[in-house]
């Protein structure tokens, strides 16, 4: 219980931090609906973690739910990468594309 108290207090604090950077024009409102979800979401899954680990249990595997939320995160992080990377491919793509026309243009 009192890890959940922990780990709901260090959210609480990277919300405010989220609010701070909004308000000081750092972050966009998109970009702080989607943090601010994320921290959200966070914050539910440690409120209903033993909730979570009976739904675990009740689908037959044998990891707790906290094991569950590690593997999902781990899961998103990877799908975030690769996102990642097919965006840097393509902006890579482009800015070889603006290089050459700039080129062939001072030519």
């Amino acid at each position: 219980m009192l890890q959940q108290i922990i780990a709901l207090i260090i959210i609480f604090l990277f919300i405010s931090r989220l609010v701070r950077q909004k308000n000081r024009q750092e972050i966009g409102s998109n970009e702080l609906y989607l943090w601010l979800s994320f921290w959200i979401l966070a914050a539910i899954s440690i409120i209903f973690i033993k909730f979570i680990d009976r739904f675990v249990a009740y689908f037959g595997f044998s990891m707790s739910g906290i094991n569950f939320l590690l593997y999902l995160s781990v899961l998103a992080l990877f799908y975030l990468v690769f996102r990642l990377r097919l965006n840097l491919a393509k902006l890579d793509k482009n800015l070889t594309e603006v290089v050459r026309q700039l080129t062939l243009n001072k030519k």
